[in-house]
């Protein structure tokens, strides 16, 4: 770990769950902050963004769901969902309002140290001004699409589109290989750094939720378009 330590908040209403959590974090050099409710989480980040945050789903004033929707309001840090609620229709709700990653109870805390480490690595290397995959282009402008990799910035057409980390990383490698169909397994290989598996619904979830923001016309999208059977293209 860097000298500054990262900060990770757990919202966990769950004392056990939350002090193992916080016990195997700590241990790995990690700040650790805890919330037991929705509303402690909200007014922990208004007061002092965490690097990363562990949200369970649920929790007993408010569920997880609509704490990540306030957050991803301004702020873009990554958020790992923590639940029991293991169905793809929550999974796919998860990441569509903005969580990074999604972790089904019971869990391995190592594997959870692990996500998180990969997340925080993934955040840093998609966000740190001057660090660029091909450092002779710092801007693609896509037909009056401007996605800026120094400034993390994403302009449609003048209007500033606020993109969280995962969005404008999904973007730009796909703005980096225009015109070539990136497969959903290279792309979330790309940006999550892990190995894709069969039934990863991840990719499509982002991809749904670029193009609502991007204001992408189900039927026939002027951005980013699908290769059905393969994956993504912007031309």
């Amino acid at each position: 770990m860097n000298a500054m330590k990262s900060t990770v908040l757990i919202v966990e209403d769950e004392k056990e769950i939350a002090d193992l959590l916080e016990k195997y974090l700590a241990s790995e050099g990690f700040e650790v902050h805890k919330a037991g409710c929705g509303k402690d989480a909200i007014d922990f980040v208004e007061r002092r963004e965490p690097d990363i945050a562990l949200l369970d789903v649920m929790l007993p004033d408010v569920d997880g769901f609509a704490v990540c929707q306030k957050i991803r309001e301004n702020h873009f840090f990554p958020i790992i969902m923590l639940t029991a609620r293991v169905d793809d229709i929550d999974k796919i709700l998860g990441l569509t309002i903005g969580a990074d990653d999604y972790i089904g109870k019971p869990f391995n805390p190592l594997e959870v140290v692990a996500r998180v480490k990969t997340q925080l690595r993934r955040y840093k290397r998609y966000n740190r001004p001057g660090i660029l995959e091909n450092e002779d282009c710092a801007e693609h402008d896509v037909n009056g699409l401007v996605v800026n990799k120094d400034r993390h910035e994403c302009a449609l057409y003048g209007r500033q589109v606020s993109l969280t980390p995962i969005e404008f990383s999904i973007l730009w490698h796909l703005c980096e290989n225009r015109g070539n169909v990136v497969s959903s397994e290279s792309l979330f290989e790309a940006v999550w750094g892990e190995k894709y598996m069969d039934s990863n619904n991840t990719v499509m979830a982002h991809v749904g939720r670029l193009r609502e923001k991007l204001g992408e016309p189900a039927r026939k999208p002027r951005f980013i378009k699908t290769v059905w059977g393969v994956g993504y293209k912007i031309e």
